[in-house]
Formats: structure tokens, sequence, C-alpha cells
């Protein structure tokens, strides 16, 4: 826009400077011209006439005319600066207000466009209930906004139906599950019953102990993808402390040495959740570790969030498959293999993170095992 207001004036000046120029030539009269009108005069004047000019000293024509060539120069010379300096001011004048009012047009012309980008980063980064509502007249950004909060509102209602599926089928699911543990207690209980009943009755116990942990497991992961109806006030030092003092027994039993360094952290949530969260972060801490190694658990407030930091020693983990750990069912070798899991602790961490918008990372530790980082808004 500069650079076409530029030529503009340029060319306006060249056009100026020649029109000037022609006028001038047209409209003045030259001295020889004026001195040749003046004889004509006086030669057509009567003789009756007295001359009153006669005997007046003769005029230099050669220099009047250099004179009048360097006043009419300096007159053009004048106008075309003017118009010149003129012409830029104005320029600048004008470029300064388009500018404004383009930033201005600009800024509200992509509002809608910074509307749908946010909502899109929030649904990116917590739940599928967000919308853009967007208002305004029925252009094309309105019919874009529409399109993708129908979009959002299929995936919310399908996940929804799914969540509420696994949950309904793991609720109704735990019921016989819990009769077929029953009945296979009181089998093995009997006093007359063979080895073989007794050793088969252990194995289907063993069994039945894994999927009610399955189905536990699946519950929790809907509840935590499901949000919270309501936040409540949560010690997270408390809550960490609770959960490391249930896990002593497991983790002196796999050899494993707990260090825990608590700082009074305060958050809003669900109590039952964010203890299974720490209860789920040891657990994986403690069995996939090495005999002999050790956990440290860290919690405590950074940059307004509550942090629960475990870091544990145990087998190399590839870098680049670290973030698979947090997918459900997700298996990375020998690293899951033979530990009696189902897969779910770290996706359920996760899933009560984002329920509580905080985060949770992992990163493979130097020399083996991971450092686990929850973190979620403090209070």
């Amino acid at each position: 826009m500069l650079l076409s207001g530029l030529l503009l004036v340029g060319v306006t000046y060249v056009l100026f400077a020649n029109a000037l120029s022609r006028n001038l030539d047209t409209t003045l009269v030259s001295p020889r011209q004026g001195a040749n009108l003046v004889g004509d005069v006086v030669r057509k004047t009567p003789a009756s006439i007295p001359r009153q000019y006669e005997g007046s000293p003769p005029v230099d024509l050669t220099q009047l005319e250099k004179s009048l060539q360097a006043q009419r120069a300096a007159v053009e010379a004048a106008t075309t600066r003017t118009l010149l300096q003129d012409s830029l001011v104005a320029l600048g004048v004008v470029s300064v207000l388009a500018m404004g009012g383009g930033w201005l047009l600009a800024g509200r012309t992509l509002r809608p466009l910074q509307r749908i980008t946010s909502t899109a980063r929030m649904v990116a980064h917590s739940t599928l209930h967000e919308r853009i509502a967007l208002d305004g007249p029925p252009d094309e950004l309105k019919e874009l906004a529409d399109t993708f909060d129908a979009m959002l509102a299929r995936l919310d209602r399908s996940f929804g139906s799914q969540r509420r599926f696994v949950a309904d089928a793991s609720h109704e699911l735990r019921t016989p599950l819990a009769v077929n543990r029953t009945l296979l207690e009181v089998a093995a209980a009997r006093p007359g019953a063979c080895a073989d009943l007794r050793e088969l009755s252990e194995k289907l116990l063993t069994a039945t102990a894994r999927h009610e942990k399955l189905l536990d497991g699946l519950l929790t992961l809907a509840r935590g993808e499901e949000g919270l109806a309501a936040y409540a006030p949560v010690d997270l030092a408390e809550t960490i402390t609770h959960a490391v003092d249930l896990s002593r027994p497991e983790a002196e039993k796999a050899g494993v040495d707990l260090r825990l360094t608590a700082e009074p952290a305060l958050a809003s949530g669900d109590a039952v959740l964010l203890e299974r969260v720490a209860q789920n972060l040891l657990q994986n801490a403690i069995t996939y570790n090495n005999s002999g190694g050790w956990v440290t658990i860290h919690m405590g407030l950074s940059s307004g969030y509550a942090e629960l930091t475990v870091t544990n020693t145990g087998p190399d983990v590839p870098a680049d498959r670290v973030e698979e750990i947090f997918e459900p069912f997700r298996r990375l070798g020998p690293r899951t293999a033979g530990t009696g899991r189902v897969g779910l602790g770290l996706a359920i961490v996760r899933s009560v993170a984002v329920a509580h918008d905080g985060t949770v990372t992992a990163t493979a530790r130097p020399g083996g095992g991971l450092v686990v980082r929850f973190a979620i808004p403090a209070v």
C-alpha cells in the first residue's frame, strides 16, 4: 500500500510540473513580446495624443528576461516542492489511518477464528463439553463454528455412550464375579475337598481376582473420563502419605526402598480419585522396579500447581515409547510381563488428571526407570 502511494505521488508530481510549465508558457508574456506589443501600440497611437514616455531611458530587455525566467523557475520549484511535501504528509497520515483501520478490521475479522482456535485447544487438553457458540451474521466463519460445534456434540455423545457402556458393563459383571469368588472359596474350604479341587479353586480365585481388578480399573477409568460432578478440598500431602504407608508392605516384599518427602499441598477435586492416582503411581513404580531398587516420592507446590513426582529405578524404557504407557492395555514387552497388572493404572492416572484440569507426564530415567509428574491446580 505504501509503495502504491509513493508511486501515485511521483506520477502526480510529474504531471503537475508539466501542467504548470505549460500554463506558464501560455499565460505569461516574455519581455521582448511585451516590447513589441508596446511598440505596436505606440505606432498605432494617433499623433494628436501626447506621447508621455518619449525620451525615457531604454530598458535592458535581456536582463529583464533573465530576471523573469529566474522568478518563474523559483515559482515553479516552490510550487512543486509544496505539492510534494503536502502529498507526502497526506500519504503519511492516510497510511497511519489505513494501518490503524486495517488492524481494527483484521482484529474484528480474526476474532471468531481466535475463538475457534481457543476452543479447539481447550477440547484438545480437557473434555469434549466445550462449544464455540459463535454469534454473528450467517457467514462462512459462523458456518465453520457451527459445523465444529456439531462435530464436538456428536463426539461427546459417542464417547459418553461408550463410557456409560463400559461403566454399566463393569458394574453388572462385578456381581457374578463376586458370586463365583464366594462359591470357589466355599468349595476350597470344604473339609472333604480333594487336593485337585483345592488347586483348581486357587487358580480360579487368582483369575477371578484379576478380573475384579480389571473391572474396578474400568469403572475408575470411566468415572475419571466422565468428569467431576463436585469439587472438595483435598490435602494431597496427607493423601500421598497414606498411600505410601499402604504400599510399604508390597515394597518391602519386592525389595524396594520408598523415600517420601511431602510438603503441604491443598487442591480441589475428588479425594477418592486422587488417592487412586497415588496408589497407581506407587504400584507402577514398585512393580516395574529392580530388587534392591528405590522409589522417591515428592509432593509439593510448583507455579500454582500441586505436583506429585514419582521417580523409580528399573529396566530401561525406550524414550520414544514412554507416551504409550498411558494408553489402556498397552504393553511394553517384558516390562509388564508376569506382573498380574491389567494395564489400566497409568491410563486411570491420565484420565483423573484431565478431569482435574491437570497434566501427567513421564520421562525415561537415565540408567533405567521412569520419572512421572502429576500436577493439578492448587488452591
